[in-house]
């Protein structure tokens, strides 16, 4: 295989959503994957789920993988500087003549170590980054002008050669920050397409009999929220909505496990939902497309951090409609307002309300917003992200 297709990827950990992507690069380019901590694999406590994690699907599978020792303070990296020390990268970097080094942002000590390490070491260097612009625009003046000065005119300008960008709002982050067209690959954030649409159509004619599996109700519509039950995600926006629907021939399905259950479960109990809402717990990703099958309407209600939501993505492979806010990095890329679905002001609970009542008193527009949804999701592709970066390269 010709030098220069050849990439050295660093990544914190293995991410259920990035193994799909990174077996398909493999297929096209000589790819070696460079992990920071193997917390994922060994079952560690999820600080956002709250319990420890292990996923059911194959993470490390079709690509050739390997872990450089941490000496972090952290055993899980939750996006703290330090959650990962890997000084081992250098002689990777160095010992491996390859064409171009990839990294995923810029949060940990290893990342950045990796990023000065390669461009020292004459390696061309991608950034790949999530962060979306309408939330940029919410720090604080203090923060973006320490931030210009840091991505705008130290690590963009000399550090990085070609940044990878996942859609409208992270592109325009990037030009915010200095970097021009010619150094832009739009690489659009994806989940595995193939998978999530082939159980649909294994289960979209045997929603009843998956109610039944699942112990929810025949005759009810369900609205579902896919998530960790975190600040960040704002579960209880959407119980506070759900509380607000008329009339209540409605199930709110909460898949997730996370801190602020206690919260949820005393809300609904006071509000008198305890026979509304089901809260499953963690599901893992052998399950989930059970509970796209059934569902009637899909709800993302996250805040700040919440940098795109590739649980819309999934919903969006069941031909769901998503109501979506618009502090999610996905809602301008993945949601067509009054078409397969609405983006609500974040926050705002009569508005989520409102639009969840709209979305399922008329079944005409609950299925067509759902072809839609199916129509749209084909352009974010893991394909597109290959055949992108396989040109770029």
């Amino acid at each position: 295989m010709p030098d220069n297709r050849k990439i050295t990827y660093f990544l914190s950990h293995p991410i259920q959503y990035f193994s799909p992507l990174l077996r398909a690069l493999a297929k096209v380019t000589d790819l070696e994957v460079y992990y920071f901590s193997d917390a994922s694999i060994k079952g560690r406590k999820d600080a956002g789920f709250g319990e420890a994690i292990t996923w059911d699907t194959p993470l490390l599978d079709g690509y050739a993988s390997f872990f450089i020792p941490n000496f972090g303070r952290r055993g899980n990296p939750d996006n703290h500087f330090w959650d990962v020390f890997n000084p081992g990268l250098v002689e990777v970097i160095r010992k491996r003549k390859r064409s171009v080094v990839i990294v995923n942002g810029w949060t940990y000590s290893s990342t950045l170590l990796a990023i000065f390490s390669s461009r020292l070491l004459g390696r061309k260097v991608w950034l790949r980054a999530e962060n979306p612009m309408n939330q940029e625009l919410r720090k604080s003046p203090r923060v973006l002008f320490l931030k210009r000065l840091f991505l705008k005119h130290i690590l963009f300008r000399h550090f990085i050669d070609k940044c990878l960008y996942i859609g409208t709002e992270s592109e325009k982050f990037f030009r915010y920050y200095g970097v021009t067209e010619d150094r832009l690959i739009y690489t659009p954030y994806a989940v595995d397409n193939a998978f999530f649409s082939a159980a649909w159509q294994e289960w979209k004619d045997r929603t009843g009999e998956l109610k039944q599996k699942l112990g929810l109700p025949q005759n009810k519509k369900i609205i579902l929220f896919v998530g960790k039950y975190t600040p960040k995600k704002r579960p209880l926006d959407l119980l506070r909505a759900f509380r607000q629907l008329q009339p209540s021939d409605h199930i709110l399905l909460m898949v997730g496990e996370g801190e602020l259950r206690p919260d949820m479960e005393k809300f609904a109990g006071m509000e008198g939902l305890n026979e509304k809402v089901v809260f499953t717990g963690f599901v893992n990703q052998s399950q989930i497309s059970l509970y796209y099958s059934v569902a009637d309407v899909f709800v993302m209600c996250s805040g700040m951090g919440e940098t795109w939501g590739l649980s819309v993505n999934e919903a969006m492979n069941f031909a769901k409609p998503v109501i979506v806010s618009d502090t999610c990095g996905c809602s301008a890329d993945l949601v067509r307002h009054g078409g397969n679905g609405f983006i609500f002001e974040e926050g705002n609970i009569g508005q989520l309300a409102a639009y969840l009542q709209q979305t399922l008193a008329d079944g005409s527009f609950t299925e067509n917003a759902g072809r839609e949804s199916g129509e749209i999701i084909k352009e974010f592709s893991i394909q597109t992200i290959v055949q992108n970066v396989s040109q770029a390269i």
